[in-house]
């Protein structure tokens, strides 16, 4: 049931399938970032043909969201009734009986972004596991998909639910944004024809987000598509912030505030560190904020040596506040005139960083190591820090140094040192027993010379564009 206008997204289109053709009632949940695309996927997908659909409303109390159900099962026209119910029970009540009036073998329902009408006290779970437990279950026609951008309600909710939701989802899946090659595979599909190095700039600006990216059009360069994303009189991502964490989270303001100091620090924040500067509570606030921001893929956390580090890992939150929040730089040709900026280079280095993290299963996949197991992570110490480690299970550790620049990278003598020391300090802290393979990660490979002979293997930009498959 693939559609012809789906890019990318093979795995999950398996599970769907899976569940589709199933002998039983099947209930799927999708979750992932805000306009990441899990309702285009599955109207996509069943080419939008459900025996029911609804999507819940953003701000909606619960009389609303149930005057909004009755509306929508109302157009379905199989019984009319004459106002809303009172309650979920009742309303999903309804739901069964116009389920059980129609002939289709298989029943899709589509309940989209269901933790919105999840309101305060309005008992909808209860009512869900009502519907689920006790008619669902007993029939073998069902197909139920929820989606959900409240990363932290779908796993609370559903699939870690200790009620009587209990190991009731039978599948789910994390939608997560368009990859490199995914990227230029949807470029393409709009006839938009981009270098791959003009991609990967892009990219560390917006990310793989779908939504994003269908903003571009063809017969642009990189420069003019950011300059017109963001820094145009009407441009359509620059005030996308104040959509993206109210509509997620009800204390927002916890998960900007983080978000915002975490952009001041490209390597990342220990918790103590964030505490201080963000003033939240040290106990169960800040604990929930960060875990919500890491299931929702807003920020990662890496082990440096013995203590936890967080980093910001959405480039769209990056980028905006690295350029957009309280910048003076604004109007036509405002990207432009950042381009030799040293601003402008460092935020370069970095987001090229966060893109390689991303995009680990291509660097192992270019290294010749994608089937052995590893841990990645940052490292650093007062004299020394690292870009990436792959530290393997086959006694090697890969060092890499990530550099993102207009050409070739000449390594010098003291950048020669350098790497050098960074291998010494390494050694001396962790008191590893594994050999050292030096990795230069970079747009365009490494100057030949005479102090390249340090590098063990090299992976280039053109590697990161590869499919994982």
């Amino acid at each position: 049931m693939r559609s012809v206008n789906m890019i990318g997204r093979d795995a999950e289109t398996k599970i769907i399938d899976t569940l589709y053709e199933s002998k039983k009632s099947e209930f799927l949940a999708v979750y992932g970032r805000r306009r990441v695309g899990k309702t285009f996927l599955l109207r996509e997908h069943f080419n939008y043909n459900f025996a029911f659909q609804i999507s819940g409303l953003s701000k909606g109390n619960t009389k609303q969201q149930l005057f909004h159900f009755h509306n929508i099962l109302d157009a379905y026209n199989t019984i009319n009734y004459d106002a809303a119910p009172e309650n979920w029970l009742e309303a999903f009540n309804r739901l069964k009986i116009h389920l059980e009036l129609i002939p289709v073998e298989r029943k899709v329902i589509f309940i989209d972004e269901m933790p919105w009408l999840d309101t305060l006290k309005s008992d909808f779970v209860i009512a869900l596991e009502s519907f689920w437990n006790s008619w669902a279950t007993n029939r073998k026609d069902i197909l139920l998909l929820a989606t959900g951008s409240s990363a932290s309600w779908i796993s609370n909710k559903l699939i870690n639910n200790a009620g009587g939701l209990h190991n009731r989802i039978t599948a789910y899946i994390k939608l997560e944004p368009f990859n490199l090659h995914e990227t230029e595979l949807f470029l393409e599909s709009k006839r938009i024809t981009l270098t791959k190095y003009q991609i990967a700039e892009i990219y560390m600006a917006i990310g793989g987000i779908p939504y994003y990216l269908d903003y571009i059009k063809p017969g642009q360069s990189a420069i003019q598509i950011i300059e017109n994303l963001f820094f145009e009189k009407n441009a359509p991502l620059k005030n996308e912030i104040a959509n993206l964490y109210r509509a997620l989270f009800k204390k927002f303001n916890y998960h900007e505030k983080i978000v915002e100091v975490l952009a001041t620090k490209s390597k990342g924040m220990t918790r103590k560190e964030l505490i201080d500067q963000t003033k939240l509570s040290s106990g169960g606030s800040i604990t929930r904020v960060l875990a919500e921001l890491e299931e929702g893929g807003f920020v990662s956390s890496y082990k440096n040596v013995k203590t936890t580090m967080y980093r910001l890992a959405d480039f769209y939150t990056a980028f905006y506040y690295k350029f957009i929040h309280a910048s003076k730089i604004h109007g036509k040709n405002a990207w432009l005139s950042l381009i030799d900026h040293p601003t402008h280079r460092a935020w370069q280095g970095y987001a090229f960083e966060q893109l390689s993290f991303y995009h680990i299963p291509q660097i192992k996949k270019a290294l010749g190591i994608d089937g052995i197991h590893s841990n990645e992570a940052s490292w650093n110490n007062d004299k020394a820090q690292i870009d990436l480690i792959i530290d393997r299970r086959d006694q090697v550790m890969n060092i890499i140094e990530i550099k993102f620049s207009l050409s070739t990278f000449t390594i010098t003598k003291d950048y020669e040192e350098n790497l050098r020391n960074k291998i010494a300090q390494l050694k001396e802290d962790t008191k590893t027993k594994k050999a050292i393979f030096m990795t230069m990660l970079t747009t365009f490979g490494v100057q030949q010379n005479k102090y390249a002979g340090i590098v063990n293997n090299e992976i280039t930009l053109d590697d990161l564009f590869k499919s994982e498959n």
